[in-house]
């Protein structure tokens, strides 16, 4: 986990610890059920861990937050986030029962309290409390996103900046800023990951905050 402990010094022995079990955890269920692609799966520092941490890097979390992974698949930037604020509770969803699976069992196997995994389709996922934050990657395009995340949002707002959509994106985004509905086009920001992690697979990948 050297590249992880390079880029976020203030991991913990146990945090380091438990990206080392999830990264066996992952290896050894990616064999039964593919929930990260065969030849990603020996990236999963870099590809996954570390692109998922760009989330923080970009907007920072207070302890206490409540984050919503909306299409989490094997758990990303849920678990990453999870291990990293173990003082903030994460809700892990996704329409797929096997990949919840799959993060229950890596959730459980790393002793992480502060994730809930539930199999629902967004539409379906009811929020007693409302969240500060949506978080998700590689689901969809920013405008369907803001749709879903919006009534699941808090009006109370305890962050830096307010709360919203976080979306882990990659490629020219314009036309799916422009595609956003009302103030949605203005109340965004993007931030480039290749400043926070001078690594050539980060090129042209972004964090981008939509305000909810």
């Amino acid at each position: 986990m050297e590249i992880l402990r390079t880029h976020f010094p203030e991991l913990t022995s146990e945090q380091l610890q438990q990206f080392e079990q999830a990264a066996a955890l992952y290896t050894t269920w990616n064999d039964m059920i593919n929930v990260i692609s065969r030849t990603d799966i020996a990236h999963i520092e870099l590809h996954h861990f570390l692109h998922s941490l760009a989330i923080a890097k970009a907007i920072p979390f207070k302890n206490g937050a409540r984050i919503l992974d909306l299409g989490t698949g094997g758990g990303f930037p849920g678990i990453p986030l999870a291990i990293f604020y173990p003082e903030v509770h994460f809700t892990l969803i996704d329409g797929t029962g096997k990949k919840i699976k799959v993060v229950q069992e890596v959730a459980d196997g790393i002793g992480l309290k502060n994730v809930t995994a539930k199999h629902q389709r967004v539409e379906e996922h009811k929020a007693p409390n409302h969240y500060d934050f949506v978080v998700t990657r590689a689901v969809t395009d920013l405008d369907k996103l803001l749709l879903w995340s919006q009534p699941l949002i808090s009006k109370k707002h305890q962050h830096a900046m307010p709360n919203g959509l976080i979306a882990l994106k990659g490629g020219n985004l314009k036309g799916e800023i422009a595609q956003l509905p009302g103030k949605g086009k203005s109340y965004t920001d993007v931030f480039p990951i290749t400043p926070m992690f001078k690594h050539h697979w980060f090129e042209e990948k972004f964090v981008v905050w939509v305000q909810g």
